[in-house]
């Protein structure tokens, strides 16, 4: 018998995107659509989609993929976010490695950004740890959001070559509101390591963020498409430290 493998996708409210990743699952022997309690048609189209549903009230990104690791007993977990999807290539290639002794396997994703498919300023080539063998693989309690999987195991992942599609951000607006909750959890993460906003960070980490994006990962390359997304993300590092100083300010002075 081959090696078992379940196809896991975690939600809340994404009856849009659901049935087409579903779609882009039939491959998998068994698909689990692990669920936060959504109030869209999100169960109704999973069921529909030929998924076992389970859900579980939503307390942070890490503990719930801890839970539907804890839920399922395939010897292999794919996770799949509800916008994204597995091509057919990248589908053949992950049932052509689940018989090699690989504790996990990394996938590249093509991101699209504002409807574009994006492969500079740092969106390419993305490497995902989604493939694993759920026996060996625990999130890290430490990072609830931004997840970092880890594997128990001395024998080193590897990467696999096509791509993950990944539906990412629609539109500016969906970018900046995101990044926003992106920035305020950054700003809590460096205060609790001990880090201060000094004055030179909200000039010298800004710029330091559009040089990387934009001259070093190639954003030039991508027109206006990247000096956009290149000054987006140097305008958050700005508000990252902007939020990190206002939470220096509300935090009780150290004795």
């Amino acid at each position: 018998m081959p090696p078992s493998l379940t196809a896991i996708v975690l939600t809340y409210n994404e009856a849009r995107h659901l049935p087409d990743c579903l779609a882009s699952l039939a491959w998998a022997p068994a698909v689990l659509v692990f669920d936060s309690f959504s109030t869209d048609a999100t169960v109704a189209l999973a069921e529909a989609g030929g998924a076992t549903v389970l859900q579980r009230r939503f307390d942070n990104y890490a503990g719930q993929r801890d839970a539907a690791l804890a839920a399922v007993d395939s010897e292999w977990v794919l996770f799949v976010d509800a916008d994204e999807r597995v091509p057919p290539a990248l589908a053949a290639e992950i049932l052509g490695v689940l018989g090699q002794p690989t504790p996990g396997w990394w996938l590249p994703r093509h991101n699209y950004l504002f409807g574009r498919l994006t492969l500079h300023a740092g969106w390419y080539p993305d490497y995902q740890l989604r493939l694993v063998r759920r026996a060996l693989a625990r999130y890290d309690a430490a990072r609830p959001v931004h997840e970092l999987i880890v594997l128990d195991s001395p024998v080193p992942t590897g990467r696999l070559t096509h791509p993950l599609t990944h539906l990412n951000y629609d539109g500016v607006p969906e970018f900046v509101a995101k990044q926003r909750a992106y920035a305020r959890y950054d700003a809590g993460r460096l205060l609790a390591e001990g880090r201060r906003a000094r004055p030179h960070n909200f000039v010298l980490q800004p710029l330091r963020q559009f040089y990387w994006r934009f001259v070093t990962l190639g954003g030039w390359r991508a027109g206006f498409h990247g000096l956009r997304l290149s000054l987006l993300m140097a305008y958050f590092e700005l508000q990252t430290y902007r939020e990190l100083a206002r939470l220096q300010s509300a935090s009780p002075p150290t004795p």
